[in-house]
């Protein structure tokens, strides 16, 4: 966490009554599939308020989740090779909206795809 980092979120300040709050920074672990994405930080308990990605399936079923993280703890993991979880320096601040979009067109293109093919597939048959 930086110094322009920590001023960045002092300047947004509470998002918690926001519907799109606006996303400050991105963590990754270069060897897994988990992102943080932090829309809030509080520097007295280094603890930070966003959205968590994840391609491994929980214990409760849960990918992606809006949750607290500790940069401590992310900080404190070391990964395989000595690697360990990294803040996305080339990250631009968008909203929580612009960050769901891709997948939600993503989804919306796969299911168009199926009927599609499905429907070709009916007319093949007749």
């Amino acid at each position: 966490m930086t110094k322009e980092l920590e001023k960045r979120f002092k300047e947004v300040g509470d998002q918690s009554e926001k519907e799109n709050p606006l996303v400050i920074a991105k963590f990754f672990s270069p060897v897994g599939g988990a992102t943080w994405f932090a829309s809030e930080y509080d520097p007295q308990t280094n603890i930070c308020y966003g959205y968590v990605k994840d391609l491994v399936p929980s214990p409760n079923g849960i990918y992606d989740e809006f949750g607290y993280f500790s940069i401590t703890e992310l900080e404190s993991v070391t990964l395989p090779f000595g690697l360990k979880i990294e803040r996305d320096i080339h990250f631009d601040e968008i909203t929580f909206d612009e960050l769901i979009k891709p997948k939600i067109h993503k989804r919306e293109s796969e299911l168009k795809d199926i009927k599609e093919n499905k429907d070709q597939k009916q007319d093949l048959e007749r």
